[in-house]
């Protein structure tokens, strides 16, 4: 049986664990910490549980269609996704039925519903043209980009918008202050600057608002535990608390790991660890390494747990508080690698539709604002004072107290990031977008000079977010099905 090990197990590691094990290769996982799932993790603080990470799911299917048919979770099709708070009073439901949604679009923001509906079809096609050489496939591989949709999307370049920042690209199609700086959000899903990066990310509104944002029933959680359980059912054997060391190579090709405890031999090697991190200490390379300090950082976040006393009635599962200077707070992020006073704030709270995830008459509060990526700031002065910026300016939109209302609280914050998930500089979503040819630049899901080794997750191909890291999991199966195949004609 062919041997493979995994370095790490995200959501990307667990979907290639799950692959390979399917196609008959002996799995084994090695984690340096105590448990799976990487930023798909959760928290349980004094009776309320918090998903500790991601907390929606667009395009559910890639994770389904990893899972037996008994342990497929139900979930939840949100019918408003995220709730808006703006600074003038302005509060808008962002539905995730397209009428419904330029329906209340038109009736607050006075935005021909239209608009709206182009828009979203604008995305659509962006989607169509990029999804399959982009999402799905390495464009990294020449014959991926000899075919009729590579030359299609070649030939439709311009509809992909690419030559717009998606600040430009917003203002352009939809002219209101409040729906741009709605549309301009989509950029922070994979740690970017909407002033900076290609409008082509208006792809990620089509992927909520037409296709549908999803919980599972019981909480982002359960995306870890299925994929864990399913992998030990098909034989993967998981090494907690066991570090990978070294990623051993000879003769062009991959001969496995070296660990605490000595070396273990295998034949496939998957690497689900941040790009530069591998670089800089499993395989050392300085070349590559300074290849890659090159490209701009993500953003990161600074996040609080919040135990709250009371039911909120103006909230919903997703709320965003808009800060009154979008582009001020991203020029603090990206420039000047600060924290902004007047932060947009992001709350999440699972109880609304997860009862049991909160005490009776309590909630729990994930409260998330923008930070940068962690370059040695004084973070215990800025947490004091982004806790009583984002406190302040909540009670201010919400016209009541909250303060005393906290009855437990973690914070988590970029340094913390980098210490429990191994994303270098604790930025979530590794390099940034924030170039037309980010997407280009994005490490591949194989070194074409040492057979058998192979990268999953957000810092390579084809980027953050959970729909990205289950599509390299794929992809990293389709290469080594080719690998398998052709050790046999040898």
């Amino acid at each position: 049986m062919t041997r493979a090990i995994i370095i790490g197990s995200g959501i990307g590691g667990l979907a290639a664990a799950i692959r390979l094990a399917r196609r008959g290769v002996g799995v084994e996982v090695y984690e340096a910490t105590d448990k799976a799932g990487g930023k798909i993790a959760e928290r349980n603080l004094g009776g309320f549980r918090f998903d500790a990470g991601p907390s929606l799911l667009t395009l559910p299917e890639l994770v389904l269609e990893l899972l037996d048919d008994d342990l497929r979770f139900p979930i939840k099709k949100l019918d408003v996704i995220t709730k808006y708070f703006y600074p003038d009073g302005t509060n808008l439901s962002a539905f995730s039925d397209v009428p419904k949604l330029a329906a209340e679009i038109n009736e607050k923001l006075k935005v021909p519903k239209n608009k709206v509906t182009a828009y979203l079809q604008k995305a659509s096609t962006v989607y169509d043209l990029t999804a399959d050489l982009f999402i799905f496939g390495s464009f990294h591989r020449i014959k991926n980009l000899m075919n009729l949709k590579a030359l299609k999307t070649v030939l439709n370049i311009r509809k992909l918008q690419a030559f717009s920042s998606l600040h430009q690209f917003n203002e352009r199609e939809l002219g209101d202050k409040n729906l741009v700086q709605l549309f301009d959000r989509y950029a922070t899903y994979n740690g970017s600057n909407p002033y900076q990066t290609p409008a082509t990310l208006s792809v990620i509104s089509h992927l909520e608002h037409n296709m549908g944002a999803f919980i599972p029933e019981d909480g982002m959680y359960k995306v870890t535990e299925s994929l864990m359980l399913q992998a030990v059912r098909l034989g993967v054997e998981f090494h907690f608390g066991q570090p990978v060391r070294k990623v051993e190579t000879a003769n062009g090709k991959a001969t496995g790991v070296l660990l605490d405890s000595g070396f273990v031999a295998a034949e496939i090697v998957v690497s689900d660890v941040d790009i530069h991190r591998f670089y800089s200490t499993l395989l050392p390379d300085s070349k590559r390494l300074a290849k890659l300090n090159k490209e701009e950082r993500s953003s990161s976040a600074l996040i609080f747990y919040w135990g709250m006393k009371g039911v909120s009635t103006e909230l919903d599962v997703h709320n965003i508080f808009f800060s009154g200077s979008y582009q001020e707070e991203f020029d603090y992020l990206f420039r000047k690698k600060e924290v902004f006073d007047d932060p947009t704030v992001y709350i999440y709270i699972s109880s609304k539709y997860n009862k049991t995830d909160a005490p009776e008459g309590c909630e729990n509060w994930f409260v998330m604002i923008n930070a940068p990526a962690d370059i040695g700031q004084n973070w215990d002065e800025i947490i004091e004072r982004s806790r009583f910026n984002i406190l302040e300016k909540l009670e201010k939109m919400l016209g009541r107290e909250l303060m005393y209302n906290i009855v437990n609280e973690e914070i988590l914050s970029p340094p913390e990031i980098y210490k429990q998930t191994g994303s270098v500089n604790g930025s979530l979503y590794g390099s940034s977008s924030n170039s037309r040819y980010a997407s280009f630049y994005r490490h591949a899901n194989f070194r074409s000079d040492i057979a058998g080794l192979y990268f999953v997750g957000g810092s390579v191909h084809p980027g953050g977010g959970i729909p990205l890291c289950l599509s390299s999991a794929k992809i990293v199966e389709e290469l080594v099905e080719e690998q398998l195949l052709s050790n046999r004609h040898e």
